[in-house]
């Protein structure tokens, strides 16, 4: 089901499940205007189909102790398919690393870090990533505070996109 094939029902489902994932099916069906019994139908074809992907709850890491966050800048040695999937792997498995990805130019990888301290970020930075096989170089930059973090997609901008081609 490629994106372009949903209907405005299954894009307001979407948008309605990104702003508030915690709904009933009931509410939702009503929200978008449909009866339940579809409603399910849509969401269970929509994660199927893999549009959605999960649902999880929006923690606050300063309230947990994570008061750090970094932005680490990888560069590998080899770019062959096998090394960046072997960081990847790594990446997945390194607890303080909350999101990986890669980038096209100068930098393979950027990763998002939470820490609750310095200390353990620069615990896991010289332990843990520079050490890490085929790691050539790593920049890292500390975020000072957060001006958006939004998830998801901005829904205002795929319905127009739907309008204009259908």
């Amino acid at each position: 089901m490629p994106a372009s094939r949903l209907d405005p029902i299954d894009r307001q489902i979407l948008a309605e499940l990104q702003a508030d994932g915690r709904m009933t099916n009931v509410e939702l069906a009503r929200r978008v205007g449909i009866s339940a019994p579809p409603c399910l139908r849509r969401v269970r074809t929509l994660e199927e189909a893999g549009f959605l992907r999960g649902y999880h709850a929006d923690i606050n890491p300063r309230e947990l102790g994570f008061e750090v966050q970094v932005f680490a800048m990888v560069r590998l040695h080899s770019q062959a398919e096998a090394d960046l999937s072997a960081f990847e792997t790594r990446a997945r498995a390194w607890p303080l690393v909350r999101e990986c990805h890669m980038l096209n130019g100068e930098i393979d990888f950027i990763l998002k870090c939470v820490a609750p301290d310095l200390s353990t970020f620069q615990s896991f930075l010289t332990e843990g990533l520079t050490s890490a096989p085929n790691v050539a170089s790593v920049k890292t930059s500390l975020v000072i505070r957060c001006a958006k973090d939004e998830p998801g997609v901005p829904f205002e901008i795929v319905e127009e996109r739907a309008q204009r081609q259908g």
